[in-house]
């Protein structure tokens, strides 16, 4: 692992999935091989551990490797029958965003947004709010992943704002969860306990609001998002096979 080289904080995991696909072509990672941990990958690559999480998670995508949900990340062969298939579907465009990276984002902008909604929302968007909380919580309870009522939410909160660019900010925070990468990651640490979880913070987010607390609301949006970002950076061995 001794090519391996810093990479400099841009698109980090197409950097980081770069160098990779680069030792696995010259055969510096054997086919059949598990990787290092992503503890280790970081180490070397002057890295955190989510930009190689999402490195792993583009070259899964593409076909190079395969995880293994208890065990690691092997080294396909490009020939296999998987690798194939990926290789088939639709590339990762050059500017998506890492789903780590982009929570962190939401958690700057919807902190705020969420202090500002404390502020200015008015009876219609706590409705809004409130009944985009009741379906989350209704899929949840007929065992649905509540992703509408998710959406549905967050954009009652910023559209309480009032202003134009950040509600298309956080339209395409939005978008950018349909992307392979975001896709792929959810399909591993997405479940109906999680999607729970998330259900009360939505709740503490939404009561802080109702009180009109921007302080309170800043928090709650803040913890939801620190606890988004865990949830998404577990070890392989806590996590699901992709749905």
């Amino acid at each position: 692992m001794s090519l391996l080289q810093t990479v400099e904080p841009q698109r980090l995991y197409r950097q980081i999935a770069a160098q990779l696909r680069t030792l696995i072509s010259a055969g510096e990672l054997a086919v059949g091989s598990r990787l290092p941990a992503e503890r280790d990958l970081a180490k070397q690559l002057g890295v955190s551990r989510p930009s190689v999480r999402e490195a792993l998670i583009a070259l899964e995508v593409e076909g190079w490797v395969e995880v293994r949900t208890g065990s690691g990340v092997y080294v396909l062969d490009r020939s296999s029958p998987a690798s194939r298939v990926a290789a088939r579907q639709p590339q990762i465009p050059a500017d998506e965003w890492g789903p780590l990276e982009l929570i962190r984002a939401r958690r700057v902008v919807e902190g705020e947004t969420a202090a500002l909604a404390a502020s200015e929302a008015r009876p219609g968007h706590i409705a809004a709010m409130t009944q985009a909380l009741a379906r989350m919580q209704l899929d949840a309870d007929q065992d649905v992943l509540p992703l509408e009522g998710d959406r549905d939410f967050h954009t009652a909160i910023v559209e309480s704002c009032g202003n134009v660019v950040l509600i298309e900010t956080v339209q395409r925070f939005w978008d950018s969860r349909r992307g392979p990468l975001f896709e792929r990651l959810t399909g591993y640490f997405e479940t109906l306990d999680s999607w729970r979880a998330a259900i009360a913070e939505h709740d503490a987010i939404l009561l802080a609001i109702r009180s009109r607390d921007p302080a309170a609301a800043r928090l709650a949006m803040h913890q939801h998002m620190d606890n988004s970002h865990t949830r998404f950076s577990v070890s392989w061995r806590q996590a699901q096979k992709p749905r």
